[in-house]
């Protein structure tokens, strides 16, 4: 509040045609649609009490609000990183507040993944996907299809079943996972997409300082978890049935979707997933497949390897 308030005050103080000035600061300021619109909604305020909170109107007239002018968190142009400013009256006077802006709240969200998670990776590009960019391959026109009626659906409401997306190498099933979360970030929902084998890296890394639980709680709670090239990572029962398991049971019971890629259908995943060094335990990688089926549709996708 005082580097904007300090710097009207200079600006005035030190100019010889003070009332002339102050004049006409004070009508642009009180001529600002937006304080325009607040006075017209609190009729009852005295012209006292506007003039004297014509450097809070001011200070209101010169801050983004709510990431209007604003595309990036970085690149907050309010003196107060991340807030954004709210006018309100309380009796016959004139307050001024400040609150967290979307993209604050966001950032927020990113920190904390961040810091639960320091070591999970995902490219650059798939990152940056966006749903526009994807072509108009016939072969992969369900697939998109049905992503976009998830993203239809997730406006009013997030669905309680993500996508299987099956296939071989390089069709896009990852960049497929990358543009979804950036169009639902334009929904303010947040998702948290995980490359398969570095997450069991990750949590078995977490045994030696006790984060396990943490991490796990985090994955479970999300509002769409995303896990990509599953089927891809070494296996082992113990992850099967106690991290997988209980993160796959959680958010079934709970109604949260779950997307997956993978180069395997469920038949063959469940396959992969019954191998152990124990021998083969069809029933407990069948049980993982059911939960699967609970919080996601298989669709198949098959076309060309991008990659080349």
């Amino acid at each position: 509040m005082k580097p904007v308030q300090s710097s009207l005050k200079k600006w005035m103080r030190g100019n010889n045609n003070f009332k002339e000035n102050y004049t006409k600061i004070k009508h642009e300021i009180l001529s600002d649609p937006e304080i325009s619109v607040f006075l017209s909604q609190h009729p009852q305020l005295p012209q006292s009490e506007i003039d004297k909170n014509l450097m809070k109107l001011y200070e209101y007239k010169s801050q983004s609000k709510q990431c209007d002018n604003c595309t990036c968190f970085a690149e907050c142009k309010n003196m107060l990183q991340g807030y954004s400013p709210n006018l309100y009256v309380e009796g016959k006077e004139i307050h001024l507040s400040y609150e967290k802006c979307h993209l604050h709240i966001d950032h927020e969200r990113q920190q904390e993944q961040q810091k639960l998670v320091q070591s999970l990776y995902m490219p650059k590009q798939i990152l940056e996907a966006a749903i526009d960019d994807i072509d108009t391959d016939p072969k992969r026109s369900k697939a998109v299809r049905d992503l976009l009626q998830f993203v239809e659906e997730a406006k009013s409401g997030i669905p309680e079943k993500g996508i299987y997306f099956y296939g071989p190498f390089g069709v896009g099933k990852t960049y497929f996972l990358g543009a979804l979360a950036n169009k639902l970030k334009e929904l303010h929902i947040s998702s948290t997409l995980i490359y398969m084998p570095e997450f069991v890296r990750e949590i078995k890394s977490s045994m030696k300082d006790d984060t396990v639980n943490k991490k796990l709680d985090y994955f479970k709670k999300a509002d769409v978890l995303m896990l990509d090239d599953i089927g891809a990572e070494m296996q082992s029962s113990w992850f099967r049935d106690e991290i997988l398991g209980s993160l796959l049971q959680y958010r079934m019971m709970e109604g949260l979707p779950v997307f997956f890629t993978s180069n395997y259908s469920m038949g063959q995943l469940e396959d992969h997933l019954a191998q152990t060094k124990s021998g083969v335990e069809q029933v407990k990688a069948g049980r993982i497949i059911e939960r699967m089926k609970q919080v996601s549709k298989e669709v198949h996708i098959n076309s060309e390897n991008r990659r080349q």
